[in-house]
């Protein structure tokens, strides 16, 4: 199929060292967020791999919340 992770190391690879600060930190905030990314990232993977099955309007919406998120962690890690 064309399932791919978007991690976000992998995303923004010039944060790398300082995403792993902020999610092994004492940063709350950043640690929810990092998961519920990680989350909606594992299951936009299983439903373009087959795994799962949706509908694509439920899909769109979890690539929305997905980008969403990125920007909000992105910003996260700008401001530190």
């Amino acid at each position: 199929m064309f399932g791919e992770h978007h991690h976000l190391a992998t995303e923004f690879p010039e944060y790398k060292d300082r995403i792993h600060e902020l999610k092994t930190g004492d940063n709350a905030h950043f640690s929810k967020l990092y998961s519920e990314y990680n989350e909606v990232d594992n299951s936009i993977y299983r439903i373009e791999e087959g795994i799962e099955n949706t509908d694509d309007e439920y899909l769109e919406t979890l690539k929305k919340q997905r980008l969403a998120l990125k920007d909000e962690l992105l910003a996260i890690i700008k401001e530190a």
